[in-house]
């Protein structure tokens, strides 16, 4: 191909770009949750797609595709036309699962591009009632003092709260038990009846237990103090600047979608992110609004996906089976 017949190959491109983006949306959009009806994902996506759907004249219909840690509707997500009109709320796990199953049907670096980074979701990492540690020091002391004989309760191997506990026994030198439960219901539930001692679970699930007195909040894995849980030091002021966990939702669509599509859905993503209405409701949960470019969220990603390989080598998690 000669530079000329490149040049103008490229001039097309831009325009059929343009010429696409004029008319976008002129039909519905389907967001893809890839997680259950009612959970942080869904919680979130359900906020922004209502608003998307105010400002784009056209309903953003959420549609939950659960299963194998977010994997199905991710793959599904994949797989869609590449026009701008399927997106997928990712979850934290968007970044672990390539290092959990051997056998994906897509890619996470290369079958999706993205979009916006809407919320990161910091960790609790709380208490039953009756056990004797009140902040992250006394756990890590109880916890050396008893070896393996303290449990904790996460929504599942290779989840957020998994890897987070994970990361400060090896930060810590301590040994604690895995229990994984189906969702953050059960193990909340196992929580305030004293069956578990401890959970890292995402802070909004045990926020209102927390403020009651029923748990005990030994940290957030968030940078500040919540304005939910003034009360509840970070993981930081607890002696473990180290540590970085937490749980975070992005919107990001099929690879090969138009540039200004993408441009487009990031304006109407963050505008619905910033509006007083929906971030007031996700602050309220302990959420962290962010609301970033495409490239700040494709940045993070990558560095998500390595921070948590390197962890899962040097743990030797096992997490595929």
């Amino acid at each position: 191909m000669t530079r000329l017949s490149q040049a103008l190959f490229v001039s097309l491109a831009i325009a059929a770009s343009a010429a696409v983006a004029q008319d976008y949306p002129s039909k519905p959009l389907r967001a893809i949750v890839p997680f259950p009806p009612g959970g942080v994902v869904d919680t979130v996506a359900r906020q922004v797609a209502s608003k998307m759907s105010e400002s784009m004249g056209q309903q953003v219909v959420v549609d939950n595709r659960a299963g194998a840690s977010g994997s199905i509707g991710t793959a599904l997500a994949a797989k869609s036309p590449r026009d701008g009109y399927t997106i997928l709320f990712a979850f934290d796990t968007h970044a672990v699962n390539p290092h959990i199953y051997k056998n994906l049907a897509f890619d996470t670096l290369k079958d999706f591009e993205s979009v916006s980074l809407v919320v990161k979701i910091p960790l609790a990492i709380a208490a039953a009632a009756n056990v004797p540690a009140s902040n992250l020091r006394e756990l890590v002391a109880l916890a050396k003092a008893n070896p393996g004989k303290y449990s904790y309760a996460s929504v599942g191997a290779g989840s957020s709260g998994h890897l987070a506990a994970e990361q400060l026994k090896l930060l810590s030198d301590i040994e604690l038990v895995h229990v994984p439960y189906k969702g953050g219901g059960p193990a909340v539930a196992d929580l305030l009846g004293g069956q578990i001692p401890f959970a890292f679970l995402a802070a909004g699930v045990v926020t209102q237990h927390i403020r009651s007195g029923k748990l005990k909040g030994l940290a957030l894995t968030s940078a500040q103090r919540s304005a939910a849980l003034p009360n509840v030091p970070t993981t930081a002021e607890e002696g473990f600047p180290q540590f970085d966990s937490g749980a975070w939702v992005g919107v990001v669509v099929p690879a090969g979608t138009p540039a200004a599509v993408i441009a487009r859905l990031n304006t109407e993503v963050v505008k619905a992110v910033r509006d007083p209405a929906v971030s007031n409701k996700l602050s309220d949960q302990t959420m962290v609004v962010v609301a970033s470019t495409p490239s700040q969220l494709d940045e993070f990603i990558r560095a998500e996906h390595d921070k948590w390989g390197r962890l899962i080598r040097e743990a030797k998690l096992n997490l595929g089976e």
